[in-house]
C-alpha cells in the first residue's frame, strides 16, 4: 500500500468516525462510555495521518 493510499484510506475513516460521532451526539439516548471510544479512535486515526505528514526528528 502506498503511503498516499494509505492517507487516503486514514482520511475516510476518520470522516466516518466523525459522522458517527455526529449521530451519537443527536441521539437522546446517546452513551457517553459509546462517544468516548469513538472519540478516543478519531484521535488515534488523527495522531496516524499527522504522523505522516510531520517527518521524524534525529536526536
Amino acid at each position: 500500500m502506498s503511503v498516499q493510499s494509505h492517507l487516503q484510506e486514514l482520511k475516510r475513516r476518520h470522516a466516518a468516525l466523525e459522522s458517527e460521532i455526529s449521530r451519537e451526539l443527536a441521539s437522546p439516548a446517546s452513551d457517553p462510555l459509546r462517544l468516548a471510544e469513538l472519540k478516543r479512535r478519531k484521535l488515534v486515526l488523527k495522531d496516524q495521518i499527522t504522523k505522516l505528514f510531520v517527518p521524524p526528528t534525529v536526536h
